[in-house]
Parts: C-alpha cells; structure tokens; sequence
C-alpha cells in the first residue's frame, strides 16, 4: 500500500530553545498531509461539511524518534487505515530528506453530522469516497 506524500520546510518559528522542531508542530504536519489526501478524494474537512458530516479527532498516538531542526526538508507520508466503525483512522510518517524516519502517529476521527450526532454507519457518499481513496492507495 503506498502514501499520499506532501513536503514541509521546517520554519523558524517552528522551534524552540532546543534548536528542534517543538513536539506539537508534529501534528500540524500530520494535518497538512492528511488535509492533501482528503482534499484529493473529496473528504476534506470543507467538502465533508457541504455533505452535512464532521469528523473531528476522538484518538491521537504520535511517537517522536528523532528531532527536525530549522530548514529541513521533510516528506509526509500519509494514509487511511480500514476501520469496522464510521470513523476514519490517518496514518502518518514523517521523514527528513535522507529518508530518516522522524516520527510516526494515528489519528481516528469519529463521524458525525452537524449537531455532533455520532454516525454508526458510513453514510454511503462517504464510504464511496473513502473506498476510492483506499483503491488509489492500494494501486501502487
């Protein structure tokens, strides 16, 4: 199964005292790349309000291996899990341009409509988008 990649430069304001990467732009990246493949298939979090559903974070894992620093060049890699539920399950890699593996993460983000009502099946216009999403990831 391949990844949907997107590329970030790390900004100076982006760390801290240390001279690193400060741990919670992590998940600003991981949303950048999530973001980009949504957006591909129709399921950002715009074009899935205009279908009258929201999926916000309920669960988050991230595990950092090694720090970024001012300037790298970073590739995100990310993709969607199957789930058993109306949730959608991201996996994120983040790497530095030598292919360093600097952290990884999930996050599950819960279906539900406007008024927060929790969705126990994927509506069907969702579900055909998130089965193309994982065809084209699939295809490699």
């Amino acid at each position: 199964m391949r990844y949907h990649q997107s590329n970030i430069t790390v900004r100076f304001n982006e760390v801290d005292a240390y001279q690193v990467a400060w741990h919670g732009h992590y998940l600003s990246w991981m949303e950048v790349g999530r973001c980009a493949l949504s957006l591909q298939f129709g399921l950002d979090p715009f074009q899935l309000g205009k279908l009258g559903y929201i999926a916000p974070v309920v669960a988050l894992e991230m595990k950092y291996l090694h720090p970024a620093r001012y300037n790298d060049e970073l590739t995100l890699f990310t993709r969607v899990r199957g789930a058993d539920t109306a949730t959608l399950i991201f996996e994120s890699i983040i790497r530095d341009s030598q292919g360093k593996k600097l952290a990884v993460g999930l996050t599950t983000h819960a279906l539900t409509d406007m008024e927060g009502v929790l969705q126990f099946h994927l509506p069907p216009e969702v579900a055909e988008r998130i089965q193309s999403m994982r065809s084209w990831l699939e295809a490699a």
